[in-house]
């Protein structure tokens, strides 16, 4: 049972660790993005939103990657039956329950959803702030045809 919480604490470290990475690109993006003056505040709204969105997803995907990855490399169930399918049925906690990890890590799903919750947490709380910081930012420079809704 050790090894199975050893495991998921180095692959979750990971996940942190390319969530952060990648939290930093976003909002780069958008803090680049939202300190133009637009002509269409709302349109600019719109695509600096989408794009922070695309890239937080780009890192949901790669870490559901690296924990399919270790899935197949612990040998967590025949690679056959799905294993980038078996981790994102358990990041997302979706929970088909139509593969089963083999007997010595049935932990290992558990774990990998508890790692998503946090990470899909953390992605909704950087929407918010550059949702925030960019009404915010319109607001200050009084960017005409522009109120807050």
């Amino acid at each position: 049972m050790m090894l199975q919480f050893l495991v998921a604490m180095l692959v979750s470290l990971v996940s942190i660790g390319l969530h952060a990475l990648m939290t930093v690109v976003a909002i780069d993006i958008a803090r680049r993005a939202g300190l133009r003056h637009p002509a269409r505040p709302r349109s600019h709204l719109m695509g600096v939103m989408m794009a922070t969105a695309v890239v937080l997803m780009i890192a949901h995907m790669l870490e559901v990657f690296v924990w399919a990855a270790t899935y197949a490399i612990i040998g967590v169930a025949a690679a056959e039956q799905g294993l980038l399918y078996f981790a994102f049925v358990n990041y997302t906690t979706l929970g088909y329950g139509d593969i089963t990890p083999v007997r010595e890590w049935r932990l290992i799903g558990p774990l990998t959803a508890m790692n998503g919750v946090l990470l899909f947490g953390w992605s909704a709380a950087v929407l918010f702030e550059v949702l925030r910081k960019t009404l915010d930012h319109f607001e200050a420079a009084k960017a005409p045809g522009f109120t807050r809704p």
